[in-house]
């Protein structure tokens, strides 16, 4: 089969307004490749438990509990995103932070042709910030957002000082995140 390139849209699932990015990965990429590359690309810092589901089916690293394989869980160690996503229009959910459940969708919006003097991935476009980890998931975020408008509010300065400093929900910089795409890993931290 001829390597091809899929340009994917990742959502964040539940949040207006819309936070997304949209990315050209190969696609023989490995979905362990993937959730890096989603991790730099979205703003995450890769300090949670993540997984792929399709058809009810969790594609996560293996764990070393017994509950593992009572969950529907398969090690995506060897699986690449082509394995799910095979047409156009065709949809999985990564969720990031099993506590603050982030759930993101991805689209599969074109399959197009390699181009050899392209190095992959990247990212094409994207709208809106990164929600800071562990602030309480799309619901937390956007009390935190509320508040963030309200100097006088009595939690004000408590999300200021827990952001160490100002925060601006519609920032996206999209030359930054190529810059970190091309670094080992893909610019995603690790944990």
């Amino acid at each position: 089969m001829t390597k091809k390139v899929y340009q994917v849209q990742v959502a964040l699932k539940g949040f207006k307004p819309k936070i997304w990015r949209r990315l050209l990965i190969p696609s023989d990429l490995l979905l362990s490749d993937f959730h890096k590359i989603i991790q730099t690309s979205i703003g995450w810092t890769n300090s949670h438990l993540h997984q792929f589901i399709k058809n009810r089916t969790f594609y996560t690293e293996r764990m070393p509990d017994d509950s593992w394989n009572e969950m529907n869980n398969v090690d995506y160690k060897k699986i690449k995103i082509s394995d799910l996503l095979k047409k156009e229009k065709e949809k999985i959910v990564y969720e990031y932070d099993f506590g603050d459940s982030w759930e993101h969708d991805i689209i599969l919006e074109k399959i197009l042709p390699l181009d050899d003097k392209m190095n992959y991935p990247v990212c094409l476009k994207g709208k809106m910030n990164c929600p800071p980890e562990d602030c309480g998931g799309v619901w937390g975020y956007s009390e935190m957002l509320e508040i963030l408008k309200q100097p006088d509010h009595e939690e004000y300065e408590n999300y200021i000082e827990w952001l160490g400093g100002e925060f601006d929900p519609e920032y996206f910089d999209k030359d930054e995140v190529n810059e970190l795409l091309r670094e080992k890993n893909y610019g995603c931290f690790k944990f």
